[in-house]
């Protein structure tokens, strides 16, 4: 069973990511911030599948977060999939610049969420076992 970490300041987007990817078969762990997300990711042994990661956070941001796991050996590889308000183009370039996968704007469909997390799930697996 493919796991996802849902990183988001706000409790009741949380809820509403954890609910659609767990009824989509998906196990889910949750973060409250960037730096909530990164002691996670330390303290596991077996690392997500994939992240979604909210822009604006409290203590630390979803840019800096995704710039923190792409800059860690151990979790560069992990499929980032940014969930935000946050839809200018040069937010999506930034995130775009610090590593993330998929770009997902809110309010978002929970179906096109779902989608998304599985095409950069596909994606990732793809480029481990290379061609």
């Amino acid at each position: 069973m493919p796991s996802v970490l849902v990183v988001d300041d706000t409790a009741s987007i949380r809820f509403l990511i954890r609910t659609n990817l767990e009824l989509a078969g998906f196990e889910v762990a949750e973060a409250v911030d960037g730096v909530d997300c990164l002691d996670i990711l330390g303290r596991l042994d077996v690392l997500p599948d994939v992240i979604t990661v909210d822009v604006m956070m409290p203590r630390l941001d979803g840019v800096a977060t995704v710039a923190a796991i792409r800059a860690d050996e151990r979790t560069r590889d992990i499929a980032v999939v940014m969930v935000t308000t946050q839809g200018h183009p040069a937010d999506i370039q930034r995130a775009t610049q610090a590593g993330v996968d998929a770009y997902v704007t809110k309010p978002f469909d929970p179906d096109f969420l779902v989608q998304t997390i599985n095409e950069v799930l596909e994606e990732t697996r793809n480029r481990r076992e290379g061609p």
